[in-house]
């Protein structure tokens, strides 16, 4: 018997809602990284329910990325502040045939997908749920998940398709110096330092921000001498940014969406890491993405300072791992042979 057999109970959802095709409601109403870090797990849903109508439950404002994966068919709205649990009951039509909580561990993210009554509700936080791993890496986390409940994924199945439209800066070293807390953000006149270096050899640098991040754009932009069309504040809107990183050389930055993004895109990166350690929630093992961290007492991955082992990452280090990679990538070029991604 099949996973979308054992879930429907043999019964299908057209049958029972005539005019509503079937529909998997799953919910993880997070930030770009956790989307991204979610994309294998999405994709074994999408070939476990072929039949069935994927929507997932996140920020309306992730809708162009969550498209972009394909394996979601559409996108209900539902946020909460601080990474809380939306409130659902806006759902309309008749329950989901399944909802799945790849939220957290429950029980609040649970009891909201149980309220809109789906005919099946797979959870941690469920009687017959599996048991929570915390110290997984997100992307096994979600796939073993779903393992438990018979469904197959792979933790690696996590390739974005090439963007449709051109990078604004082709072959760049992109730098991002922001990040959601301030707990993950590298003191800026260290990335700043690092531009200097990454100019000083002979690379383009291309400075991004996310929304509210202008003045810490500029302000790196200032110590390093980067200006005009080479600072990018504002927030870039989804496809222009998937653009630029996928034709970036680089992709430099703390632990936030933008390293995600350069992961799905085969980009080579260098992501600092701090409080949280690379084991949950850094890349795949690859040459291609490195991952500086300094071992450390668990800290606040939310807090309002930089962290104390984040704060460890020397401007040296940083800037030996980006000349590193870049040298690799030129050799490669040179030589005439395609750059090796992750897959």
């Amino acid at each position: 018997m099949t996973a979308r057999d054992r879930t429907t109970h043999g019964v299908t959802a057209a049958a029972r809602h005539p005019g509503h095709p079937p529909r998997v409601l799953v919910l993880r109403a997070l930030g770009l990284g956790d989307l991204l870090a979610g994309v294998p797990a999405l994709r074994g849903v999408r070939r476990a329910f072929p039949g069935h109508r994927v929507v997932l439950a996140q920020p309306p404002g992730l809708t162009e990325p969550a498209l972009a994966t394909g394996a979601v068919d559409e996108v209900f709205p539902a946020e909460a502040p601080g990474r809380g649990v939306p409130d659902l009951t806006h759902w309309r039509g008749p329950p989901p045939d399944v909802a799945m909580d790849l939220h957290g561990n429950g029980p609040e993210s649970r009891d909201a997908l149980a309220a809109l009554h789906p005919r099946r509700l797979l959870a941690h936080a469920c009687p017959d749920g599996p048991a929570w791993q915390g110290q997984a890496n997100e992307r096994d986390r979600w796939c073993a998940f779903l393992h438990a409940y018979g469904i197959p994924a792979d933790p690696l199945d996590l390739r974005l398709p090439p963007p449709a439209t051109p990078s604004p800066a082709p072959g760049a070293v992109v730098v991002h110096p922001g990040a959601a807390s301030g707990s993950r953000r590298w003191p800026g006149e260290r990335f700043a330092a690092v531009v200097r270096c990454l100019h000083a050899a002979g690379h383009r640098v291309v400075l991004t921000g996310g929304p509210g991040e202008d003045a810490l754009v500029r302000s790196v932009a200032e110590h390093s001498g980067r200006r005009g069309g080479d600072v990018l504040t504002g927030g870039l809107p989804f496809g222009q940014l998937s653009a630029l990183v996928a034709g970036a050389s680089l992709v430099l930055s703390g632990d936030t969406g933008l390293a995600h993004l350069a992961v799905a895109h085969g980009t080579r990166s260098v992501t600092l890491f701090g409080p949280v350690a690379p084991r949950l929630w850094g890349p795949p093992p690859s040459p291609d993405h490195v991952a500086l961290w300094k071992p450390g007492p668990p800290g606040d991955p939310h807090g309002r300072t930089p962290d104390a082992r984040l704060l460890r990452i020397r401007t040296d280090e940083v800037a030996a791992a980006c000349l590193t990679l870049l040298r690799d990538v030129r050799g490669r070029q040179q030589s005439g042979t395609e750059a090796a991604h992750v897959h």
